[in-house]
């Protein structure tokens, strides 16, 4: 991937779409092409195939697709699924019909057996059944990581990769209260019982389970990393993460003391856990030789000024 290497970032305005242009235009790439939701609609086979037969892209990051917490989850089902498999299927018949180079599609950790042994490695993947509350969007993002490999073997190639990072957090996450996934909800929590004076904060479930976090800017880092070094990779999914991971209470403790709330916390235990713990293996992909920049206290301190800087005008959920 050359300087001048012209790059499709899809989802550019999003968590991760946004640390792509940061990390690109700071690595001095010069073509990257955007488009927004309402210049292009990745559900629309037609529109998409248009789109790649007039701009020719050379190389894909697909940070485009619907995400949310637990409750967005529960709520929207359909909406997850359906929305998520027709933007990578799409995306993926052009990609292949107009001869990318390479696409780097992503998954999430919750394609993991619910239950799966720690850390979980790759090979643990449609190995046992799934978290319910996330069913629906685990089985598009699973579907993504199939077609990835299946793409790759039909047209004998290695133009698909799919990664997968733990949860991501950092510039331009969802903050809204109902579909934000727990680190913004929690930063946006904190911050408003602490500008109303509140002296205690309820969370849901019993900050018991376990969860390990990666700042966006690592991801977007890892990902032109991967770029470079594609002809290294096996068809193969790569795990992409830290090697540490948290309780949600600890992750209240260290947001609350960021925020500066020195409240009162009280869990909800009527209200679901999720998984019990979601920890990487990500050896294959560190064995290249890369690895992460920013510990989790010093991309927290960073999120919560661009929230402090930017809340009014964060985007909702669905």
């Amino acid at each position: 991937m050359f300087k001048n290497s012209k790059i499709y970032v899809a989802g550019h305005t999003g968590l991760l779409g946004s640390a792509f242009i940061r990390k690109l235009k700071e690595q001095r790439y010069s073509n990257i092409i955007t488009r927004t939701h309402k210049e292009l609609d990745l559900t629309n086979q037609n529109a998409v195939d248009e789109f790649f037969k007039k701009e020719q892209p050379e190389y894909v990051f697909l940070a485009a697709g619907l995400t949310g917490g637990i409750i967005a989850n529960k709520t929207y089902p359909a909406k997850f699924l359906h929305t998520n498999i027709s933007m990578q299927d799409n995306v993926f018949e052009s990609a292949a019909k107009y001869e990318v180079r390479h696409l780097i599609f992503y998954g999430s950790s919750c394609i993991y057996p619910k239950n799966s042994p720690q850390p979980m490695k790759e090979e643990y993947l449609l190995t046992g059944i799934i978290e319910k509350t996330s069913e629906a969007y685990a089985i598009a993002k699973t579907a993504g990581i199939i077609a990835c490999r299946a793409y790759n073997i039909q047209y004998k190639t290695n133009r698909f990769i799919a990664l997968v990072p733990s949860s991501m957090y950092g510039h331009n996450d969802n903050f809204d209260p109902e579909n934000s996934h727990v680190l913004s909800a929690l930063i946006r929590k904190f911050h408003e019982a602490k500008a109303a004076g509140k002296n205690q904060v309820v969370l849901w479930g019993s900050g018991n389970p376990r969860r390990e976090f990666i700042f966006s800017e690592d991801v977007a880092d890892a990902s032109i990393f991967t770029m470079l070094n594609a002809e290294k990779l096996e068809n193969m999914h790569y795990n992409i993460g830290t090697g540490t991971d948290y309780s949600i209470k600890e992750l209240a403790e260290i947001i609350s003391e960021i925020v500066g709330f020195d409240g009162a916390v009280d869990w909800d235990t009527s209200k679901p856990d999720g998984a019990p713990k979601k920890l990487l293996d990500s050896s294959k992909f560190l064995k290249f030789a890369w690895k992460p920049s920013f510990a989790l206290k010093e991309g927290l301190e960073i999120t919560y000024q661009w929230y402090l800087n930017n809340f009014q005008q964060t985007r909702d959920g669905i």
